[in-house]
């Protein structure tokens, strides 16, 4: 009589390769070579610590095998094996049943914020994931690098400009790429990279020339922002992805796109505002932005914005420290537009993107909630199908 045990692991498909789940697994059993991060079964304890500060839900996947697929295996994935037929009198090892009840309270208390597994847009191009890794970086070469906030903001915001020269590397909006920050950490190992959204869209950040621009904040004890907000013209870069296979933009021109975002999380935006212009210029109604900041100068891109004609896009600004005016967040202007995000909720082309600070989830999800049960729906359910149709998209840090 053979033993099923259930086994955790990680879709390389979706895994955008952050390294979150790995800084955060006190039990030390996930790990990674120059591709792919894995999870050591013979270390995992099924502390769910992992489940709730992964952004995209590709750590919440599970297998019942009899023989537990090893590292060396789960380094060789591209995709995830399908659940094998589990034959010849297979009983459960004792106490799993046991172990899956907690593992279900476990997860529902870790999903509440965490994303849940995400799904791209049915109509979105199909991505090209971890053509460059640790083992196999890409180099690039500065081409800009450009203050977006006031010299006079905390906030060291920057747009930094990425020249190719040449070199394949395909990337769609909503995706992320890896910087490899030089040195070492202070156990003497190779700093990993730090992901951020690539802020052009899929032909260049100018048409036609292989080059990808990101939106980048300097953090005061941020090892790689500080490295990237100091670079100049001309300076090599390592780099590695593109990663994210869900977070994408609809090829769809009926779908109907409402952007949530704070700080540096309008990245994606920018990259899909831009698309939209350039392949359905003409286009009405058809995406909404909400964007929060502390303050008018500390929200990048604000200048352009305002340039793009309200027709084409509707813009709400949501300021939490403005001088003389009362704190407002996104999820204040999401209430305040009820109507609008009511319309959208019904509507079968209609698509939610949320990307920032994790801090703003809740606040989202209680004003969607809201909103939803204004028109008589449930929002746990309809979030539930938008996300299986890949219509709802959350992307937060």
């Amino acid at each position: 009589m053979t033993h099923a045990l259930k086994q955790h692991l990680i879709d390389p498909e979706i895994c955008i390769r952050c390294y979150t789940c790995e800084t955060a697994c006190t039990a030390e059993a996930i790990e990674h070579d120059g591709v792919n991060v894995v999870v050591n079964a013979s270390k995992c304890n099924f502390c769910m610590d992992c489940i709730p500060v992964c952004p995209t839900g590709s750590i919440d996947e599970w297998r019942v095998v009899t023989n537990p697929y090893s590292v060396d295996e789960q380094f060789e994935w591209e995709e995830l094996p399908e659940q094998a037929e589990i034959v010849g009198g297979d009983e459960p090892e004792s106490g799993l049943e046991a172990l899956d009840d907690a593992m279900v309270a476990l997860l529902a208390e870790a999903h509440a914020g965490a994303g849940g597994k995400a799904k791209p847009p049915a109509s979105a191009a199909k991505p090209t994931i971890n053509m460059y890794t640790l083992g196999n970086p890409a180099t690039a070469r500065v081409q800009g690098n450009y203050r977006l906030t006031e010299q006079s903001s905390d906030a060291d915001v920057r747009h930094i400009i990425l020249d190719l020269a040449g070199l394949p590397f395909p990337v769609l909006e909503g995706q992320s790429i890896g910087i490899i920050p030089p040195g070492t950490d202070a156990a003497g190992k190779p700093h990993l990279p730090r992901l951020y959204s690539v802020s052009s869209p899929r032909d260049g950040e100018r048409p036609g020339y292989l080059n990808i621009s990101l939106t980048i904040k300097r953090e005061p004890q941020g090892i790689c922002s500080n490295y990237v907000c100091d670079l100049t013209s001309g300076d090599e870069v390592q780099l590695t992805g593109p990663f994210g296979s869900t977070f994408l933009m609809p090829s769809d021109p009926q779908a109907d796109l409402m952007m949530i975002c704070t700080g540096t999380g309008s990245a994606p935006f920018r990259g899909f505002t831009m698309r939209r212009q350039r392949v359905s210029p003409l286009d009405k109604d058809r995406m909404t932005l909400v964007f929060g900041a502390r303050r008018p100068d500390e929200l990048p891109y604000f200048g352009p914005l305002k340039k793009i004609p309200d027709s084409f896009m509707a813009k709400h600004f949501a300021f939490s420290r403005q001088e003389d005016a009362p704190k407002r967040y996104v999820q204040d202007r999401l209430r305040e537009e009820s109507a609008r995000v009511a319309e959208l909720l019904q509507n079968p082309n209609g698509h939610i993107y949320i990307c920032g600070l994790k801090a703003m989830e809740q606040g989202v999800e209680e004003a969607l909630k809201d909103i939803a049960r204004g028109i008589d729906l449930n929002w746990s359910d309809l979030r539930d199908r938008m996300r299986e149709d890949g219509r709802y998209h959350v992307e937060t840090y």
